[in-house]
């Protein structure tokens, strides 16, 4: 077997034993080479597919219950200083697997991107829910997102039978409902929530840095980067900036009568 096609024979995901073995035992470098990258590639594959699996353990305990509608539940946008907060609801169906998939802000945006798209191609159902600047100053970030939270799940269509949320409790909610620090990380329902909320979130802001061209918002998407305060100095807080928080109250001169 020549070395090429050698590297024929190691492009596909299963390789016959036989195969291997003669492969394994070839004494030129290029074909051990050749081998040796195979061996790391299914290694990798191997622990992808523990990692997926690992992510359902809270999803495979309420099938076990019998519950198969599971939700998952996050936000994006908690900390910025400017834009609504949005949050994602995601039901994905039992033993899917969506490579790749992991919390939101350990992704790349193309990541987030193909991910996003992949969800909602896989998913039972998908929402999100947007709260506003105005909300967000009345009741404050922590309950505009509880808010999104309610209406997220309440616009899962089917309607799930139990809600897994990152680190969120909602205890209004009439269906069983589990809150997990750091969900997004350990939960594939959470993670695809994540996304959908990051993504979508995202999307606003660049539409909004349309509106608002020299706040820098499609690259920073409101949080208070160097670049963002600079523009808060120069300019003053725009209509959707969040008044209540103290970075913002703190710069330009809108708010000098308040």
């Amino acid at each position: 077997m020549t070395v090429a096609e050698a590297a024929a024979a190691l492009t596909a995901d299963n390789v016959a034993p036989e195969t291997l073995e003669l492969l394994g035992a070839d004494p030129r470098v290029a074909v051990a080479r050749l081998v040796a990258r195979w061996r790391r590639r299914r290694e990798a594959l191997a622990a992808e597919e523990r990692r997926l699996d690992n992510l359902f353990k809270y999803e495979r305990a309420l099938y076990e219950q019998g519950r198969m509608l599971v939700a998952g539940v996050d936000e994006a946008g908690r900390g910025p200083l400017a834009g609504p907060v949005v949050v994602g609801a995601v039901i994905l169906p039992p033993g899917c697997r969506l490579p790749g998939l992991d919390d939101s802000k350990k992704l790349t945006a193309a990541e987030r991107d193909d991910l996003y798209e992949r969800i909602k191609a896989t998913a039972v159902a998908v929402s999100h829910a947007v709260v506003g600047v105005e909300d967000i100053d009345r009741i404050n970030i922590y309950q505009a997102t509880v808010q999104g939270m309610y209406a997220a799940v309440a616009a899962l269509t089917p309607a799930p039978e139990a809600v897994l949320v990152d680190a969120v409790p909602l205890r209004l909610l009439t269906m069983p409902h589990q809150p997990i620090i750091d969900g997004d990380a350990l939960s594939a329902s959470i993670a695809a929530a994540s996304v959908i909320a990051k993504v979508e979130r995202d999307r606003l802001m660049a539409a909004l840095d349309a509106e608002y061209p020299d706040y820098g918002f499609a690259r920073h998407k409101g949080y208070g980067t160097p670049e963002h305060l600079a523009a808060l100095r120069r300019l003053g807080p725009c209509a959707i900036h969040r008044r209540s928080f103290a970075p913002v109250r703190g710069e330009g001169s809108l708010f000098a009568e308040d």
